[in-house]
């Protein structure tokens, strides 16, 4: 007679978070086009286009080397961090230590695990954009900290509301989570919220972290958060070259803070991964390098596209905000629809199209769809025909 097996659970921390959207999503997605569907995706953020020539090059004669394929240093090596240090003095003036005030990352998605673990409690409050990247929510779950939403709205122009923040249990909370440029609202990062932010977190003893990966994309005046005085004290920041260089699945990206942060942040992370591969950390030290006419020729590229997601969003009843940043165009649905769920879904089903309803960015963004910039024209030309041609209302 065979054993009874005993039942297994998985750990509670898991019950609290789903798989990502994307994820399921782009599976949806894919059994689609198996069946022959032909989805037209405008929905993750992936830049399409190739980094530079130089960068390509760069890995392949490194890769042929036969020291190039070791266990590196948790910290990256020297010339990555030098890199990221000129990289921020030329492109935001703001000096960082190499030997210290830099570490690069595996990805900024990892890199929001890092910090988490290594600043938050169980219990601890973490401040989480509503709308916003949804992996703020998911990791602050599985770190079983305790969510306090603060709103960002239109009408206050996706800015923090400092009023509504002194209101929050800032005794309980110990990390502040904030994007600008923002996504997915495409609103650009300003001076005196940075200001504010950094002030707010000194007198709370609140930790402020900007996730900065969108500041080159339609954008010609990059800004840090660190470029703020005192900011040092109570501020970190994520960047990244997966936008900014075409390299999202290189998983190049960096943290900046103080010293004692950083250090926190590398007990973490020195348990978790072991390094990146040489190879790639020396083609990420060549992209850090590219001039004033890389980042021209890229957001040609994107504005040409942003003409045509416009257009698709007036096919669709949409209004938008013509100063956004980034990879992405954020629209208001028309009153008619129920709500951006319901309209995204009568997109995929009836014209083949897929775009993202901003309700899974939080409750603010559930009158909003998001369009993804990174498709060719040609593919952007082919969604905006689909859509003019099919009846949705």
């Amino acid at each position: 007679m065979q054993d009874a097996i005993k039942h297994i659970e998985p750990a509670r921390r898991i019950s609290h978070v789903e798989e990502y959207y994307f994820s399921r999503k782009l599976k949806e997605i894919a059994r689609l086009n198996a069946a022959g569907a032909d989805i037209i995706s405008l929905g993750v953020g992936g830049p399409d286009r190739m980094p530079h020539l130089a960068v390509i090059e760069t890995l392949c004669d490194e890769v042929r080397k036969p020291d190039a394929h070791g266990y590196q240093p948790y910290v990256g090596l020297p010339q990555l961090r030098n890199a990221f240090s000129n990289w921020y003095a030329k492109w935001y003036g703001v000096s960082l230590n190499p030997d210290n005030e830099i570490l690069p990352l595996i990805g900024s998605k990892e890199g929001i695990t890092h910090i988490t673990l290594a600043l938050v409690n169980p219990g601890d409050g973490v401040l989480v954009p509503n709308p916003g990247y949804p992996t703020y929510t998911s990791v602050s779950r599985l770190a079983e900290a305790e969510i306090y939403y603060y709103n960002l709205k239109a009408e206050n122009g996706w800015q923090p509301d400092f009023n509504e923040l002194e209101r929050m249990p800032t005794e309980k909370i110990k990390v502040m989570w904030v994007n600008y440029p923002s996504m997915p609202m495409g609103q650009a990062a300003k001076k005196e919220t940075f200001e504010r932010l950094v002030d707010f977190g000194r007198r709370h003893g609140i930790v402020i972290i900007n996730d900065n990966p969108y500041s080159f994309i339609l954008n010609d005046k990059p800004l840090s958060i660190l470029s703020v005085d005192g900011a040092k004290d109570v501020a970190m920041e994520l960047n990244s070259l997966s936008k900014s260089h075409n390299m999202p699945g290189w998983r190049v990206a960096m943290l900046a803070g103080k010293r004692e942060f950083v250090e926190w942040v590398l007990r973490v992370k020195s348990n978790v991964d072991s390094g990146q591969f040489r190879p790639v950390m020396l083609a990420a030290t060549r992209a850090l390098e590219c001039d004033e006419e890389w980042f021209t020729a890229l957001n040609g590229e994107y504005a040409r596209r942003r003409v045509i997601a416009e257009q698709i969003m007036d096919a669709l009843g949409c209004v938008y905000d013509k100063t956004q940043r980034g990879l992405f165009l954020w629209g208001r649905i028309p009153d008619y629809e129920p709500n951006a769920e319901s309209l995204a879904d009568k997109v995929l089903d009836r014209a083949k199209v897929f775009v993202v309803p901003g309700s899974i960015f939080g409750s603010n963004g559930e009158r909003y769809i998001r369009l993804s910039l990174c498709s060719t024209q040609e593919v952007l030309g082919k969604a905006l025909e689909r859509i003019k041609n099919t009846e949705l209302k």
